[in-house]
């Protein structure tokens, strides 16, 4: 076991995706993970410097720091804390300082702040999208899509329009394949006008199964003939109307967003 800590000033999100990035690279061993958000005060950044000590002390072993702390004074602490610290904003910030031939600005919670109220409203106004057009409740506003996910029930599409309006500012819709629809091959009436935006998701009829069977254990709906004859069916209508599509069986949500970002060259909004 060796503690890990993630702090920050702001949430902590960049400093753990970029952390957890480095540590699956180590599987053999069992990491204990620790946030310390929002570490924006003298007071708290001594607590935390007194958490990594006793981690450490615990541990038999320097505790591991991923840190996006802005502060010198706090990252400071930090420092002589005990654990190791891998300082991501210092690692880059110098640098940049360097070639840009200016002096940054050092101040804290610039990138998740909300200081462009146009950027932020706009993000706002896709996760909106994405909610209000999920799961074909209306499709009407298919014209102002940037893309509509579409695919058999429980392959992605709802996680996926959602990290895509939050991380991208993109307008997602999905349309959910039902047996109606699968009875031909050819686009369902709603979406026939809009083949230019759609982009399919498809799924290992195995792994389909387990997902549905923890919705509903049992039923025809999450039987594996049922999820074959659905999968089977989806993918036959992509490749009859030549619609691209993924397998979502093994990749995360954020891979099959930035997979479809790339093949469908959409650019983010914000």
């Amino acid at each position: 076991m060796r503690t890990v800590f993630f702090i920050s000033d702001r949430t902590g999100i960049t400093a753990e995706a970029l952390g957890n990035s480095l540590l699956t690279q180590f599987p053999q061993i069992d990491f204990k993970r620790v946030n310390l958000a929002f570490i924006d005060t003298q007071k708290k950044a001594q607590t935390a410097a007194q958490l990594i000590k006793e981690a450490s002390e615990t541990d038999g072993q320097a505790a591991l720091i991923f840190s996006t702390q802005v502060s010198n004074e706090y990252r400071h602490l930090l420092e002589n804390s005990g654990g190791i610290i891998f300082d991501f904003f210092e690692t880059y910030i110098s640098k940049m300082e360097k070639i840009l031939e200016t002096q940054s600005s050092h101040e804290m919670g610039l990138s998740h702040g909300v200081g462009n109220k146009n950027t932020y409203s706009g993000r706002i106004d896709s996760i909106n999208f994405a909610l209000n057009n999920d799961d074909g409740l209306t499709t009407k506003n298919y014209e102002t899509a940037d893309i509509i996910l579409t695919g058999v029930s429980r392959s992605g599409k709802t996680p996926t329009c959602l990290f895509l309006a939050l991380q991208y500012g993109i307008y997602a819709a999905n349309y959910p394949l039902i047996d109606e629809d699968l009875d031909t091959s050819k686009l369902p009436n709603a979406l026939k006008g809009f083949k230019n935006k759609l982009y399919g998701l498809s799924i290992n009829p195995v792994r389909l199964q387990n997902i549905r069977d923890v919705r509903r254990s049992n039923s025809g709906y999450a039987s594996i003939e049922q999820c074959r004859k659905e999968v089977r069916r989806a993918e036959d209508m992509f490749v009859q109307n030549d619609v691209p599509y993924i397998d979502t069986s093994h990749i995360s949500i954020e891979e099959i967003a930035g997979r479809i970002l790339q093949k469908s060259k959409l650019e983010r909004r914000y």
